[in-house]
């Protein structure tokens, strides 16, 4: 088969095409034949040395494929009835950049109802993603006293950004959002959001004067940083910070006295080394909560540009521009 190697750290350029066997599936495990694989920042953080696989996990990129099952342990069952000739979108450890890919059978779901093979492969990674942080371990729901729990979510134009837009907006939620330009603040308010440039405003003032001075209930952050203790602030009391990236810097300076006070909760997760146990979980949620939403068209795939497999290198380079809004596919 082919798929895109990364023989040494580098940049872009560095992603070669080569030929590889075919992988084969383990006990719980399955073969997809791959009609497109995502592309997302921890295959560039991987690329670069700073993200290494887990262990036993292919040191191929790619955490997210759609195609048909082609072999696999299906003796254990699984809760959506998939069999082989099915198909499906999955989460992987690794192994993406392939013609074929190895996932557990309990991170495969069912491609969504009105959803092409091709544009699921853009679904896994973000909704396993923005369903752990924001409503499990992020907890945006209803509050106490009556009315929807409102979301903030930085990054709004990224993939994960989209994906957290359109499924707290379809869930009834107020959605504020951030983005580098106009542009994109646009594209984020087409989804649901209300939208901050975050190079010409203030995104506490804004999110302040648009709550009432109240604040968010739930912060989704992909920066860190420095943006850490004005994300703080923009919080309502009793609100949650939840990290799943640091592109901003990996330390900041935090007033605790203001944390205790307000009855802050700062957490974060990542999702590529949980047990497989845990995904399938999440997976499970999805398909009861998530995936009716596509069939009524309230969410649908968010897809920036599809390259030929082949192409990985200016994929990942689109990627590191951050010029897209929405995903990054490749096509095998």
């Amino acid at each position: 088969m082919q798929a895109i190697e990364i023989p040494h750290f580098g940049g872009p350029e560095v992603l070669v095409p080569v030929e590889r066997p075919i992988p084969r599936p383990g006990a719980g495990e399955v073969l997809i034949k791959v009609v497109a694989s995502g592309v997302n920042r921890p295959d560039v953080f991987q690329r670069q040395g700073h993200y290494a696989p887990p262990p036993g996990a292919s040191d191929l990129p790619g955490l997210e494929v759609a195609g048909e099952l082609v072999d696999g342990d299906f003796s254990g069952g699984n809760p959506f009835g998939l069999k082989r000739g099915d198909a499906v979108c999955a989460l992987l450890a690794g192994g993406g950049y392939a013609q074929y890919s190895v996932a557990p059978l309990g991170q495969c779901l069912p491609v969504p109802a009105d959803v092409s093979v091709q544009d699921a492969a853009a679904l896994p990674e973000n909704y396993f993603t923005v369903w752990s942080n924001v409503f499990d371990r992020g907890r945006l729901g209803q509050r106490e006293n009556g009315g929807m729990e409102s979301l903030l979510v930085q990054g709004g134009s990224s993939g994960i950004g989209v994906t957290a837009i359109q499924l707290a907006h379809a869930l009834g939620h107020p959605v504020f959002a951030t983005a580098g330009s106009d542009e994109k603040c646009r594209a984020c308010e087409t989804l649901g959001a209300r939208a901050i440039n975050y190079r010409t405003e203030d995104f506490v003032e804004r999110v302040k004067a648009w709550t009432d001075d109240r604040g968010v209930d739930v912060n989704l952050d992909m920066v860190a940083g420095d943006y850490v203790p004005r994300e703080l602030d923009a919080l309502a009391d009793d609100g949650r910070l939840v990290f799943i990236a640091t592109l901003g810097g990996m330390k900041a300076e935090l007033d605790f006295g203001k944390v205790m006070r307000r009855r802050l909760t700062i957490t974060g997760s990542t999702l590529r080394g949980r047990p497989i146990a845990f995904k399938a979980a999440i997976a499970e949620k999805l398909y009861e909560h998530v995936w009716p939403l596509f069939a009524d068209k309230r969410l649908r795939p968010i897809i920036h540009k599809v390259f030929p497999a082949q192409e990985a290198a200016r994929a990942h380079a689109l990627m590191e521009s951050s010029a897209h809004i929405g995903k990054i596919l490749l096509r095998w």
